[in-house]
């Protein structure tokens, strides 16, 4: 029998190898037979590997070998937008694109202003966006900052196109604060109208929603809910 470690290590290598768009959409895959002399594994633990990728659609296997998909059908968690933050200034995956709808200061709903911890009638900024990966639409999200960040970083305010590129890396310069606690929460159920008519699905079609919190000592720098259309994977590893 393959070792679950020596499967999993392979599956995670070339998972973020796609991930960090190294391995770009179309791009081939080394063969089985390669892979196995490179890893110095049996077949069966390869095999086993590249199952596991294409169930969760990162990979497409055809008589002429395997690639990367090219249909959009994974996209990246909060814990992997945040690392991309961190790493390239960029809460987008490789290849992935965002067109921002909505760009304002407004006075929030009241579990929002409870979460940023504002008085009555505080203004906060909200952006509602959606990425995608070629025509497919990966993720229809709206992010909320502190209203004083605007004064510092005035493209939270636009919806120009480009603007939302390496937008919280901007925010984190700007103010000079550092994200120290970051959580996911995530559940399963009915897309809204509003949801539906930004991902292109049916009212009422089971989508997977979320919210990331990302603060510091001073509170919740970037507060931002989620949702994913239909059969879109996302994953993330951890220590147990």
């Amino acid at each position: 029998m393959p070792s679950q470690k020596t499967f999993t290590k392979i599956a995670d290598h070339f998972r973020d190898r796609i991930l960090s768009g190294e391995l770009a959409p179309g791009s081939r895959l080394p063969t089985n037979r390669e892979i196995s002399g490179q890893w110095q594994v049996a077949a069966a633990t390869v095999s086993r590997a590249l199952q596991a990728l294409q169930v969760e659609n990162y990979i497409r296997t055809t008589p002429r070998g395997t690639f990367v998909t090219d249909d959009g059908h994974w996209t990246l968690s909060g814990r992997d937008r945040l690392t991309q933050v961190q790493r390239v200034k960029s809460t987008l995956a490789d290849g992935e694109t965002s067109r921002v709808t909505v760009a304002e200061l407004i006075v929030p709903p009241l579990y929002v202003a409870e979460l940023f911890d504002l008085d009555p009638g505080d203004q906060i900024v909200r952006r509602e966006w959606l990425a995608g990966r070629g025509q497919a639409r990966t993720m229809f999200a709206t992010t909320w900052y502190p209203a004083q960040f605007a004064a510092l970083v005035p493209d939270l305010l636009s919806t120009a196109p480009g603007k939302n590129h390496g937008l919280s890396a901007r925010v984190l310069e700007a103010t000079g604060r550092t994200i120290t606690h970051a959580r996911d929460d995530m559940h399963a159920r009915e897309a809204s109208a509003r949801e539906a008519s930004a991902l292109g699905v049916r009212v009422g079609s089971t989508i997977l929603a979320g919210v990331h919190r990302w603060s510091d000592t001073d509170g919740i720098i970037e507060y931002g809910e989620w949702c994913l259309p239909p059969r879109i994977t996302i994953g993330y590893e951890y220590q147990p």
